[in-house]
C-alpha cells in the first residue's frame, strides 16, 4: 500500500498533534549516557530495539568525520518501512544546538530534504521544536519528522521518525504511543 504525499503529510503531522487516539507502548527504555539516565520512552509490542554507541561517520563530500552520539533506534520487527532514532548529543545544550547538529549529520539521515513546516510544541512536557518534511533514503521517497527537545541540566534529545514511501499508515497509532511516552528522567 502506498501513502501519497499529501496523506503521508498528514500522518506525520498526526504524530505531533495528537490526532490520533494512541496504541499501548508496553516495553520502558532508557537512554542513558555515562550512567545517567537522561530520558526513557515506551516501545511497543512486535517492535525492535537497537543500540549503538559513539562514533564518527565520514562525510566524503568534505572528507571529514562527524561525530554521532550514542543512537538507539526502534522499528516494527515485520516493516522497515518505519524507523525512529533518538539521540543526546554531548556539548548540545539547547535547541538551537540540536537543530546546528541536525544539520551536521542530516545527509546521513534524509537525502535531498524538503522541510514541509516548522512548529514549537511540547514533548513530555519539555519545550520541543518539530522539522516535518520529505526527501530519499537509500533511493526510496520518504516523510520524515525531526524533532529537538530540551532536556534538563544542558542536553537535548534529537528524534528522527522515517516513513518510506508505502508505510502502513496503522503505524502512526505506534509512533504517537511512543512520542507520548517520552519522559526526562532528570
Amino acid at each position: 500500500m502506498r501513502i501519497p504525499i499529501g496523506s503521508a503529510l498528514a500522518v506525520c503531522a498526526a504524530l505531533w498533534l495528537g490526532g490520533v487516539a494512541p496504541a499501548s507502548a508496553d516495553t520502558p527504555i532508557t537512554y542513558s549516557d555515562s550512567g545517567r539516565g537522561l530520558f526513557s520512552f515506551a516501545v511497543p509490542d512486535f517492535w525492535v530495539v537497537r543500540t549503538g554507541g559513539p562514533r564518527e561517520i565520514e562525510d566524503t563530500e568534505l572528507g571529514d568525520l562527524r561525530a554521532v552520539a550514542r543512537v538507539m533506534a526502534i522499528r516494527p520487527v515485520t516493516d522497515d518501512n518505519v524507523w525512529m532514532g533518538f539521540v543526546s548529543p554531548a556539548g548540545v545544550a539547547s535547541i538551537e544546538g540540536g537543530l546546528r547538529y541536525l544539520e551536521d549529520i542530516d545527509k546521513f539521515l534524509v537525502e535531498d530534504p524538503v522541510v514541509s513546516s516548522t512548529s514549537n510544541t511540547r514533548i513530555g512536557g519539555l519545550p520541543a521544536r518539530v522539522i516535518r518534511g520529505t526527501g530519499n533514503r537509500d533511493g526510496r521517497g520518504i516523510n520524515f519528522t525531526a524533532t529537538v527537545v530540551d532536556l534538563p541540566n544542558g542536553r537535548v534529545a534529537v528524534v528522527v521518525a522515517i516513513l518510506r514511501n508505502g508505510a502502513d499508515p496503522a503505524y502512526v497509532d505506534e509512533l504517537n504511543a511512543v512520542f507520548a511516552s517520552f519522559r526526562a528522567l532528570q
